[in-house]
């Protein structure tokens, strides 16, 4: 039950914050509530505690250091070239990096509590 748990949040996550990167790209006023932030990193959390074994937790970690250095890249540079697709492609990294943060603290202090009891 856990884990198809774990599998939807990651799902409806993943798409929510696509869909939200698309519609703040785009300049869409709904995509920046505050709400569908909240729901992003609630789902986050859900991943951490559920979808991240024991052993996964070192790839896991490494891909979410990746994700967040290249949430700073400036793609909005493609802006130029076409026209709202830096910024679409901006916003859905940032979203997606929202939905990975809290799910990498739950991971990361999962770990740190395993080495400390050991």
């Amino acid at each position: 039950m856990a884990e198809a748990i774990g599998k939807w949040a990651f799902l409806i996550g993943v798409v929510l914050a696509i869909i939200a990167g698309i519609g703040a790209g785009a300049g869409a006023t709904w995509a920046v509530n505050p709400w569908i932030a909240l729901i992003i990193v609630i789902l986050g959390l859900v991943i951490g505690f559920v979808n991240i074994t024991a052993s996964e937790v070192q790839p896991f970690l490494i891909a979410a250091l990746a994700l967040f250095a290249f949430s700073f890249a400036n793609l909005g540079v493609i802006n130029t070239l076409i026209p709202y697709l830096g910024s679409v492609l901006n916003s859905a990294v940032s979203f997606i990096a929202l939905l990975v943060g809290p799910a990498a603290l739950v991971v990361a202090l999962r770990a740190v509590y395993r080495f400390a009891a050991e």
